[in-house]
């Protein structure tokens, strides 16, 4: 999955229409716009611990990161101090753009409007360039961090 076609994906659901976007467009746009910060995560932690590659592997990689234990770390606070500010801001968009992404899902009430999804569209985008432009050892560290449970 690409996270640059999502976030076209994204922009093309929300401006959909030139005056006023269905309430089911505005919905999957957001939502749409955390999936593509997920799957940049997803490839990022693939490409740091495995390669740029797109073999066994490296799928299985891929595909082990989860919604979840990934929000978690995100927040963890304390250990998010040892990351450098792109790792953290991404952290924070990510635990931002799930949480938008759950309502936009589930949450029956509540209305959306284009300027406001259009906002986590491109908190999206920012997202995703702060996790690609931190150095190489810094996001592998951080893929790490994402995918592994820490012992003691």
């Amino acid at each position: 999955m690409n996270a640059r076609d999502l976030i076209e994906t994204a922009y093309g659901l929300a401006e959909l229409s030139p005056r006023r976007p269905s309430q089911a467009n505005l919905r999957r746009a957001q939502s749409t716009a955390y999936y593509a910060v997920f799957h940049s995560l997803a490839a990022t932690i693939a490409d740091a611990l495995m390669g740029k590659g797109r073999g066994e592997a490296w799928h299985q990689t891929y595909r082990a990161l989860e919604h979840g234990s990934a929000r978690k770390a995100c927040q963890n606070m304390r250990a998010m101090r040892e990351f450098p500010l792109e790792i953290r801001r991404f952290a924070k968009s990510f635990n931002d753009l799930q949480g938008a992404r759950s309502r936009a899902d589930y949450a029956l009430d509540g209305r959306y409007n284009k300027p406001n999804v259009l906002a986590y569209i491109a908190m999206a985008e920012a997202a995703i360039a702060w996790l690609e432009g931190a150095d190489v050892q810094h996001r592998r560290r951080f893929a790490a961090h994402v995918l592994f449970k820490r012992r003691q």
